[in-house]
């Protein structure tokens, strides 16, 4: 409501019924959380993984680090708290997923409506980079039936999942069983083969590869340009993580501040607790001593608490482990004594963002505070390395990353295609495999001369379902965790996984944002008897008056009145009424559909789902031209 007003959205055929389900349209490759989620709540587990890896290759690593858009955008979290969807998909991947050694449900679970219709026994594909978007590439078109060789600078492939994911968060044998699986599919995997180096982009065309991805992320940290920074003790997160989980850690002192405000400096910063050598023994007393004289850390970031765009939870474990985090501080200098790194002078932030919410930050120059230190990590972001790029090979770039199309993700070269990291700058895991799916159909239309297009298919049906006892009022519980003094003295995972009987629990309290209450104003009496048993009261019936007169309700009131224009106040509201329903707090209890004497309100389902089709020919050499 706005100043008494109400504001309107009429259901259309299919978006509106789509982005009900916010938890899948919030996911950028559209997995459907509310079906995986019921079906764990329901005990149909291996349906449930089936439904979890369906859209996506990485699922398995998702339950564990997905930055999990689907939870922030979760309806129940404007009744209470989001489900606990991430950690049920490790529930039950843990169950059915690749890390179990057997990766038949794997392959078999993969959504082939979703890959190209035409298939084939094609071309040699190169792949370069064995990170998350690489290998989401290489999925999909060995898929579809191409020859695919990945081709990975370092010695074993997973790109910032091995390298930037601490191992306490994330393990690495899971990590090898998935990308093992994406090899079972035929894909062919070469390590220690770094572009520029060992060959270049001249040297796969000559090869005889037909089309070449690049995925090959941001590997490089940022640093900022202070007085002192090219001091012995200044490290490069980036260069830190890399260290840190190949075992062979980086020097650092006993006071060490990482300046960033975000994930990657929460992962330095926790990485900096931690002792790195996995047959450290276990010892409560010994952990808290280490804890509390062998190493102290601080985060600093411009950000106020409110900003910080670290998750809430990395924040939280952080200072359970004893990390300081020094808010709304600036960076001014790193000091330095006889060579000696000696600390990091920093001034109040009062601002990040300016008028028009561009990141300008502000400073008040006279609240300065010296924090002492022996290292200073920077963690404040990742930038390229396009050094291999040479002006025959065709690829353009612009402000450090490769220029594409971003419907297609085909480059200024049209046989050469980039996604990830390196077209759009630093995103979630998630938002990788979504752009690399895209990138994989582009490169298919661009071989085969064909134009792929993803269609809706919608059906409606009468919504047959139960909810959990008490499902409205069970609380959100994180799954357990290592104890702080624990986890802090190894390099132990941090998050366990649910039990069986939590992960049900847990899962009771989806709203199943799939089953709608559907209004049939012909039936309808306005005996206002759905208003009063609504018990979020979130049913209203009101006068045309009471609406807020914008662009789409105005066309839709000429379509049904003739236009509204003109009328008082009164003549509106006795003209018509409207009910309406307020979506963000529906618990589907269907009392409003029991209590309709007209049944002029029912419960139906919303089944979709999304599928490729050839819709097309046309020229292969230029996809979609914007």
């Amino acid at each position: 409501m706005q100043n008494g007003f109400y504001q309107v959205r009429v259901p259309d055929a299919t978006d509106y019924w789509i982005e009900m389900v916010k938890c899948r349209h919030a996911c950028p490759v559209h997995t459907d959380a509310c079906g995986y989620v019921t079906a764990i709540a329901e005990g149909r587990y291996e349906e449930a993984y089936r439904i979890a890896r369906a859209t996506n290759p990485f699922a398995s690593i998702c339950g564990r680090v997905c930055g999990a858009p689907c939870e922030a955008n979760c309806r129940r979290g404007d009744v209470d708290a989001p489900v606990s969807i991430r950690p049920l998909k490790r529930f039950v991947t843990e169950q059915f997923g690749p890390e179990t050694g057997d990766y038949a449900r794997y392959r078999e679970g993969a959504n082939d409506q979703m890959l190209p219709p035409n298939r084939g026994n094609y071309e040699r594909i190169a792949v370069v980079g064995a990170g998350v978007s690489g290998l989401t590439v290489a999925h999909d078109l060995a898929k579809v039936g191409y020859q695919v060789a990945v081709f990975e600078a370092e010695a074993e492939p997973g790109g910032m999942l091995t390298a930037g994911v601490p191992v306490f968060r994330l393990p690495r044998e899971l990590v090898r069983h998935e990308i093992q699986a994406i090899l079972s599919l035929g894909v062919e995997l070469r390590c220690n083969q770094k572009l520029g180096r060992d060959f270049t982009i001249a040297s796969l065309r000559a090869a005889g590869y037909a089309a070449i991805f690049l995925g090959i992320g941001l590997p490089k940290g940022r640093k900022l340009n202070l007085p002192g920074s090219e001091a012995a003790g200044v490290i490069d997160g980036m260069d830190f993580l890399r260290a840190f989980n190949a075992g062979a850690p980086l020097p650092l002192g006993k006071r060490v501040i990482v300046i960033g405000g975000g994930n990657v400096a929460y992962d330095v910063a926790r990485s900096a607790v931690r002792p790195n050598d996995e047959h450290v023994a276990y010892d409560v007393a010994r952990s808290a001593l280490r804890m509390s004289a062998d190493k102290e850390v601080h985060v600093v970031c411009l950000e106020s608490r409110e900003e910080m765009p670290a998750d809430e939870l990395e924040v939280e474990e952080g200072a359970e482990e004893g990390i300081h985090l020094h808010n709304s501080r600036g960076p001014r200098e790193i000091l330095h004594r006889d060579g000696q790194l000696t600390g990091l002078r920093t001034v109040k932030c009062t601002a990040v963002f300016d008028a028009s919410r561009r990141f300008n930050p502000s400073f008040d120059e006279s609240f300065v505070e010296d924090i002492p230190a022996d290292s200073v990590i920077f963690a404040i972001g990742q930038t390229s390395d396009l050094s291999f790029l040479h002006p025959k090979d065709g690829v353009e770039s612009e402000r450090g990353l490769i220029k594409v199309n971003r419907e297609t993700y085909q480059t200024s070269a049209p046989d050469v295609f980039a996604c990830g990291d390196i077209a759009h700058g630093p995103r979630l895991f998630i938002d990788a495999i979504a752009s690399a799916q895209i990138a994989a159909r582009s490169m298919h239309d661009f071989l085969r001369g064909t134009r792929t297009d993803v269609v809706v298919r919608k059906k409606w049906s009468p919504a047959s379902y139960t909810m959990a006892d008490g499902w409205n009022v069970i609380e959100r519980e994180q799954p357990p965790a290592l104890e702080v003094e624990r986890r802090a003295a190894s390099l132990e995972i941090v998050e366990a996984g649910y039990a069986k009987e939590d992960a049900r629990r847990q899962a009771s309290r989806c709203l199943r944002c799939n089953v709608n209450t559907v209004f049939d104003t012909v039936k309808c009496v306005a005996c206002n008897g759905c208003v009063d048993v609504c018990p979020e009261n979130l049913i209203a019936l009101v006068g045309l008056s009471k609406l807020v007169e914008d662009a789409a309700w105005m066309e839709k009131a000429v379509e049904a009145f003739g236009g509204i224009s003109g009328y008082t106040p009164e003549e509106l509201d006795a003209m018509a009424a409207v009910m309406m329903k307020d979506e963000t707090t529906c618990i589907r209890c269907s009392l409003c559909a029991s209590r309709c004497p007209t049944q002029a309100v029912v419960m139906k389902r919303f089944d979709f789902y999304r599928e490729c089709v050839s819709v097309a020919t046309r020229n292969p050499k230029v996809l979609y031209a914007t």
